[in-house]
């Protein structure tokens, strides 16, 4: 390009230079640079698509899992889910390829179009992507942490091990370009580089393995959210693994359910769960068990940790405007748990033949229970697969205390279930105990236990009973949230009513706040405490309004309901505040 540009445009490889390029007018040049941009956009648009598919693919594949069985000295073999992929391998390499590809695709392509000379976009795409990560991405994730709370680095010999390597990068791309042979990358540097990665991916996977040196440090077992042994990674066999577990390098204690990581998790899902369901019910308690049932699944899938094809595709539909990944296990959490956990796993389970693992297996399905405390019976289901399902098996089962006491809110349960040749599954009968008396929220549980051969415990072998209680002390709150009145109706009786149970009585604070109109000027500030006696459903706040004799535009105040308290039990009820 001539006249007052000194940078001459080269033709690309996908979009031509338009011609004709000299003699051109401002406005010329305006427009032309406006029709590039929306190339560019296009292909900026089908690039993030493609990105989308590819570390989809890629989070499908790092994600497989399969079965090994864990003998235990002295104790039952255990069934446990594992890894196929070793989780700081696949960062390394499919992560890193599938999040990185966009870059080093950039960079082959102009390096192509050059002869193989370094152009200006490919090396500083790849340079800046790499120190935009170690910086910025490092400092904002430090930047956004709340005052008064810490986080640590989960694998911190992995960190170290990665981190040398990273600094070591750039003092390498240094000595190379600049040192050795400036300004020329010669065969025997780009070998060498080339050769750094395999040796950044093993010596990351030792220090993650405890391998080498790190088997005489001590020891541990690590576990993902969900519930996968990343330590113990699947070969290349199909089924039928075995890990011997001897007791000096057990180091879980007390378990609930059993002593194996995976039953550890368990354990502390279901624990996650049921405190969720309870807090939602506090804040919710107008709503259907099923709503908050979905809720808490919602909730618990949204806490499971995301890897980093997650994010990466979660950023780019954001903003190509392909969904929301969130929304979507929102979505899916609107069936039951069971057929939330395969759809999320699906791609997982197709790959899973349960059938290879040659063992029967007895486990509660599902494991983890729901009832209103007016159920009266309910039944526990007891799942039996695998293995030669001819063959008869007993398994005892009985109930353990929770926060919920055998007497006095359930009935206590113990007994043998047979599983007859080709038989899969059976029911334990439960009762719960419904008395008249406001509680919290309870739970207790199932154990199974003694499974006679060739049958094997498999987690959950423990159900959990939430027992929720009908007995509430009620919502309170306005039956309409905004009322008109004329100055000239004096006085006017508001009604607050109690719904969602009325047991106990409860006393309940008030008060009106000012808004556009004035105490003493439009009407009479009140404050008082209504007490709402056992079943008692609707009381009265006496409202003053002072008729003016000047026209004057409307105004508003507010009524405002407190914090409402049992009378006798350090409880609270729930209110529903500030109506106009």
């Amino acid at each position: 390009m001539s006249g007052n540009y000194s940078v001459r445009c080269e033709p690309g490889l996908v979009v031509p230079l338009w011609g004709p390029l000299e003699n051109l007018y401002l406005s010329d040049v305006i427009f032309r640079g406006f029709v590039y941009f929306l190339l560019l956009l296009y292909l900026f648009i089908g690039v993030s698509i493609i990105s989308d598919r590819f570390m989809a693919a890629i989070e499908v594949i790092t994600s497989k899992e399969k079965e090994l069985v864990v003998r235990r000295q002295g104790k039952e073999p255990q069934i446990v889910v594992v890894r196929v992929w070793n989780e700081t391998v696949a960062n390394l390499t499919l992560m890193a390829l599938g999040s990185s590809a966009p870059e080093i695709l950039l960079s082959i392509i102009e390096i192509w179009a050059k002869n193989f000379q370094a152009g200006e976009l490919g090396p500083g795409t790849i340079v800046g992507s790499a120190a935009y990560n170690l910086f910025v991405i490092i400092s904002l994730c430090v930047f956004v942490i709340p005052n008064g709370e810490t986080r640590k680095i989960k694998h911190l010999r992995v960190f170290f091990v990665t981190a040398t390597w990273s600094i070591f990068a750039y003092v390498w791309l240094y000595v190379i370009l600049a040192v050795s042979s400036p300004g020329v990358l010669e065969v025997w540097e780009g070998i060498l580089t080339f050769s750094f990665f395999p040796a950044t991916v093993l010596t990351a996977y030792v220090a993650d393995r405890r391998l080498l040196i790190y088997k005489y440090l001590h020891k541990g077992y690590r576990m993902n959210k969900r519930g996968v042994i990343v330590q113990a990674e699947a070969g290349d066999s199909d089924g039928g693994v075995e890990l011997e577990i001897k007791p000096q390098q057990d180091n879980f204690h007390n378990m609930t359910d059993a002593d194996t990581p995976e039953a550890k998790e368990f354990e502390q899902t279901r624990r996650d769960y049921i405190n969720t369901l309870r807090e939602l019910r506090r804040k919710h308690p107008t709503l259907p068990l099923e709503q908050l049932e979905v809720m808490a699944h919602e909730e618990v899938l949204g806490k499971g940790p995301k890897s980093r094809a997650f994010y990466r595709v979660q950023a780019t539909r954001k903003m190509v405007g392909a969904g929301n990944l969130s929304k979507k296990i929102s979505e899916r959490a609107q069936s039951d748990l069971s057929e939330v956990k395969a759809e999320l796993q699906r791609q997982e389970a197709e790959s899973i033949d349960i059938e290879n693992v040659n063992a029967m297996r007895i486990f509660f399905e599902p494991g983890h229970y729901t009832v209103m405390e007016n159920v009266g019976t309910f039944e526990v289901g007891v799942t039996r697969v695998g293995g030669d399902l001819t063959k008869p098996c007993t398994v005892d089962y009985c109930t353990e205390d929770g926060s919920a006491e055998a007497g006095s809110d359930y009935i206590s349960a113990k007994g043998t279930l047979t599983f007859d040749p080709g038989e899969t599954r059976k029911t334990i009968k439960l009762s719960v105990i419904d008395d008249e008396l406001f509680e919290e929220d309870e739970h207790f549980y199932i154990r199974l236990s003694n499974a006679s051969q060739p049958a094997m415990l498999v987690s959950p072998s423990l159900a959990t009973v939430m027992i929720l209680d009908d007995d509430h002390s009620g919502v309170f709150g306005f039956p309409e949230r905004d009322i008109e009145l004329v100055e000239s109706v004096g006085q006017f009786a508001l009604r607050v009513v109690r719904y969602s149970g009325a047991r106990g009585r409860v006393t309940i604070p008030y008060r009106t706040i000012e808004g556009t109109a004035k105490p003493t000027k439009q009407y009479m500030h009140t404050e008082g405490s209504l007490t709402f006696e056992d079943n008692q459903t609707e009381k009265l706040i006496q409202l003053s309004i002072i008729e003016e004799d000047s026209y004057e535009k409307d105004a508003l105040f507010y009524v405002e309901l407190g914090e409402p308290q049992l009378q006798g039990v350090d409880i609270r009820a729930r209110t529903c505040t500030s109506y106009e």
